[in-house]
């Protein structure tokens, strides 16, 4: 589940050096790369440090009257129990971030194990894991997860990550496949398997590096569609048991009637700090792209 763009899927390979050293100098020179990566980073920022440098206390602790708005003391006011909502947001934006990096990295890491053996292998092996990963694409993936969560007694930031990871890879494994299906016919690797490299280092050291931006590209569309999949969980109520996320966060509000009792301040900083970062990671893929395509970068 993903509503970010997908990367183009067809690149031409490069020397990885020249690669590298064209993207750094396009990089830094493409507005919504920087524009992108720089709010993602900001917020990451804000979620490492806040909680240890500007909200030490804990997030679900009352710590003053309810529903006060925000001032110099409660910069986002306060819940309808008293607690800080600033508080709950710094943490909620590392924990959110845990969730959207945990699960994101163990999708790409299942697809890129799958996508780099059918890639090269093909033959059975290819018709075997393309057979799984198309039965993994069409199982409904959230309804999974619903019925998951909904009957683990204890939640954590991590199970919930695993149980994502685990449904999330089918696209991108098909997409890696591709890439190393038109990879492993090229001269290089030809040139390896004749000087007697196994299969897994010519894939490690031939093949890999020369995808190395397509496979980055791919973990942020993984890390986007990790963030919302968490997010969507816990906003029904099936996020951590312990604990406090930007989804649960907008879960207490609304059960709590926030809107009802024009508390914006306690919805707001969380919905838009959701659609901050999948925008931004949209917004910085877009840019990637533009990077390391050069018919686009031409464009």
């Amino acid at each position: 589940m993903t509503t970010l763009s997908e990367p183009s899927e067809s690149y031409d390979a490069p020397p990885v050096r020249v690669v590298r050293r064209e993207a750094l100098y396009f990089a830094v020179r493409n507005g919504k790369l920087m524009a992108g990566s720089g709010l993602v980073l900001l917020l990451l920022l804000l979620g490492l440090f806040g909680p240890v440098l500007l909200a030490t206390g804990e997030p679900n602790e009352y710590v003053a009257g309810p529903m006060l708005p925000p001032s110099s003391e409660h910069w986002f006011g306060t819940t309808t129990f008293g607690q800080d909502v600033f508080t709950q947001f710094v943490h909620g934006l590392r924990t959110t971030f845990a969730a959207g990096a945990l699960g994101g990295g163990i999708a790409a890491v299942i697809a890129m194990v799958i996508g780099f053996t059918a890639g090269y292998r093909g033959g059975i092996v290819d018709e075997i894991l393309t057979m799984v990963t198309n039965v993994v694409l069409v199982i409904p993936a959230l309804a999974v997860l619903l019925i998951i969560n909904a009957y683990l007694g204890i939640r954590s930031v991590g199970v919930q990550a695993l149980f994502i990871g685990l449904t999330s890879w089918p696209w991108a494994a098909r997409a890696i496949r591709a890439q190393t299906f038109s990879l492993r016919t090229r001269d290089f690797v030809d040139l390896a398997r004749l000087s007697g490299v196994s299969g897994r280092r010519i894939i490690a050291r031939e093949i890999a590096p020369n995808m190395s931006s397509y496979l980055f590209m791919t973990f942020i569309l993984l890390f986007g569609g990790a963030i919302l999949i968490a997010s969507s969980l816990d906003f029904i109520g099936l996020g951590p048991t312990q604990g406090i996320s930007l989804g649960l966060m907008l879960q207490n509000a609304t059960q709590w009637s926030a809107l009802q009792l024009g508390l914006w301040w306690w919805f707001v900083p969380p919905g838009a700090a959701i659609t901050a970062i999948v925008g931004a990671l949209y917004v910085a893929n877009v840019g990637l792209d533009e990077v390391f395509n050069p018919k686009l970068r031409a464009t």
